[in-house]
């Protein structure tokens, strides 16, 4: 039997030290919100997979739906042969987006993939270039995709990256940047940087992944939707992380009441299975010619059997209803734990649906944050028995992404190590 420590050595051997890995252990096998090391020891799962998983590891209804493609056929190439599972899960996914016009969806591979097509897109319909993106997002490890996110370390190390994309400051009271100071620094981009006729799209994460788990206000959202308008820029919700039911509507941008143009979704859509889509006004998807827009393995057979195997399950199983109590459950442990004079440490509590984090500073009065301690935290819930990650962009922010289909006595079990876990690195 191989153990973690062999398997560490040989990855270290034949593995790029790029790609980090943030358990020091391998998998051995999974089943909804638990996984088990090759060693046998048994972790709960509050990472899903950075978000993939909101319908749990090896969900019997999608794997049923995977096992069932195989026994037919693995790849076509959705441009040489069609085949119908692609076209369900686009006309399921174009009902479900929000917005009361007519929509199409394509089909990719990855999150970032999905995110350079909605660009492309955007620039062949408005026939501009320009991109405004926001500080503290992520939107991928792509050139463009990099260029787009808000985050230097440790994504943008480097270079160079496209011209013609700008940022502006993502709203964040906690950190002293209110939804005015957000809009006044679009308007001095307009001014300064870029002519707002020259701006092919503004791509905005409702939540904010990577970046911390920050919620974009409505009224900044509503404000965007406005401007976006008025200067006839495409809006782009990034749904990557967010969608799929995690926050309690099947897209996060609902909760502010706004229709984006596109919507880019991936993670959780196929449970697993590598698929990734772009939803958008059909006049705006159809701007791109034949043979524009594709790829060998996009929108797969698997990945789509896949995906309407999820929808399937989200209504069956009730998922949006469950992500608002369970998101409940964690929050109100959490605001308990706040308001221990032991854990003073946790200086704020968020979340949107069952996208929840939790944020550890050095001082609640200044927000100092503290990513030292938070990486303690999130090493110590690894010992005992948590996966949990970190993110932020000062690296001080735990996010639970536990799956959607975990059982209460799971998620409390995994809440008990996050106490446990921080009462330990306090020391």
């Amino acid at each position: 039997m191989s153990t973690n420590k062999d398997l560490l050595q040989r990855r270290s051997n034949a593995v790029p030290r790029g790609v980090a890995t943030a358990m020091p252990f391998f998998a051995e096998k999974a089943e909804n919100a638990e996984l088990w090391d090759v060693e046998g020891k048994r972790y709960i799962d509050f990472a899903g997979g950075i978000a993939v998983l909101n319908t749990g590891h090896r969900h019997p209804k999608v794997m049923a739906a995977v096992d069932e493609q195989m026994q037919k056929f693995t790849h076509t190439a959705f441009q040489v042969v069609a085949y119908d599972s692609y076209i369900e899960l686009a006309e399921r996914l174009n009902k479900l987006a929000p917005g009361n016009f007519a929509k199409k969806t394509i089909f990719f591979t990855t999150g970032a993939e999905a995110l350079e097509n909605a660009v492309k897109i955007a620039r062949h319909y408005t026939g501009r270039t320009a991109v405004i993106a926001f500080s503290g997002a992520f939107h991928g490890r792509t050139n463009l995709t990099m260029a787009m996110t808000g985050k230097v370390q440790p994504y943008k190390v480097g270079g160079p990256f496209p011209a013609e994309i700008y940022h502006a400051p993502f709203p964040n009271p906690l950190h002293g940047v209110t939804v005015d100071d957000s809009l006044r620094h679009l308007q001095m981009l307009f001014k300064a940087d870029v002519d707002p006729a020259r701006v092919a799209c503004i791509v905005i994460e409702p939540v904010q992944g990577e970046g911390g788990f920050y919620i974009a206000p409505k009224d900044f959202v509503q404000a965007l939707r406005k401007l976006c308008d008025e200067h006839k820029i495409i809006l782009v919700a990034d749904e990557v992380q967010s969608g799929i039911a995690r926050t309690g509507k099947m897209f996060a941008i609902e909760h502010s009441g706004v229709a984006p143009d596109i919507i880019t979704s991936a993670k959780s859509l196929a449970g697993g299975f590598p698929l990734s889509a772009v939803i958008g006004r059909a006049e705006v998807m159809d701007s791109v010619p034949p043979g524009g827009l594709g790829g060998t393995y996009a929108g797969s057979p698997i990945g789509a059997a896949a995906g309407v195997a999820v929808l399937d399950v989200i209504a069956e199983d009730k998922l949006l209803e469950r992500a608002e109590k369970l998101g409940k459950r964690l929050m109100d442990r959490l605001n308990a734990l706040s308001k221990k004079n032991r854990f003073s440490c946790i200086g704020d509590v968020r979340g949107l649906g069952a996208m929840v984090a939790f944020e550890l500073v050095k001082d609640r009065q200044t927000n100092d944050p503290d990513p030292d301690l938070t990486k303690k935290v999130a090493t110590k819930a690894q010992e005992n028995g948590l996966i949990l990650l970190t993110c932020g962009v000062y690296g001080n922010v735990l996010r639970i992404l536990v799956p959607l289909t975990a059982s209460d006595a799971i998620v409390d079990e995994g809440l008990d190590i996050i106490e446990k876990s921080i009462d330990q690195a306090l020391g």
